[in-house]
This record gives structure tokens, C-alpha cells and sequence, in this order.
């Protein structure tokens, strides 16, 4: 069991790493979500239509979906200076340098989505 937690979080290190440039100050995010922003498209994808790293994307839409159901945990993994100038209404800051040491803070029974920008 302990195998398991430990691989699926170095899964999410491993996005957090890839999918942030924390330092970036270029990339703001909306205090809040609204239903007219579109979502980043990932740079690659195969065949099928799945990102290349196999991590699963999620609109806007979907998100706020998850959340009115209570299903979605939204964590924000760039640096606190970065989500004290606006963040997603709700989220957690666990910055992605520190999410392997506080991953007891993240809940088993819902949806974890990260986010950078």
C-alpha cells in the first residue's frame, strides 16, 4: 500500500514539475473560474486524442462541475507570491516543490486537480 501512495506521488510531483514553470510571472489566474475561459491545449498528443504524458486534462466547465459536487480537491503548485496576486476561488497552495512532504493533506475520496496558470 505504501508503494502505491509513494508511486502515485511521484506521479504527481512529476506533473506538477513538468506542467509548472513557477517563476513565470507572465501566467495570472483568475480569481475565479468562469465558463468562458478555455483551457490550455497540451503540446502533444497520440492518436487517440490523449495528452503525451497521460495526464488527463479538464475544461473549465468540468472543474467548476467537480467542485459544485464536491467531488474536486483543486491544488495551486506555483509559489505563494504567485497565488497571493489571484488564484482559483477554494484552492490549496501546496507549491509543487512540497508536494511529496504534505501529501497527508490531500483528501483519498475526491478528484486532485493541479493547476500552474
Amino acid at each position: 500500500m505504501r508503494l502505491l501512495i509513494s508511486f502515485a506521488l511521484t506521479i504527481l510531483a512529476t506533473f506538477a514539475l513538468i506542467a509548472c514553470n513557477s517563476g513565470d510571472s507572465a501566467n495570472r489566474v483568475a480569481s475565479s473560474l468562469t465558463p468562458a475561459a478555455t483551457p490550455a491545449k497540451p503540446k502533444a498528443s497520440s492518436p487517440s486524442g490523449v495528452p503525451a504524458d497521460g495526464v488527463r486534462r479538464i475544461t473549465t466547465a468540468e472543474l467548476q462541475d467537480l467542485i459544485s459536487k464536491g467531488q474536486a480537491y483543486v491544488v495551486d503548485v506555483r509559489n505563494e507570491e504567485s497565488y497571493k496576486q489571484g488564484h482559483v476561488r477554494g484552492a490549496k497552495l501546496i507549491p509543487h516543490t512540497e508536494i511529496g512532504g504534505r501529501a497527508k493533506e490531500l483528501p483519498r475520496d475526491k478528484i486532485i486537480v493541479t493547476y500552474c496558470s
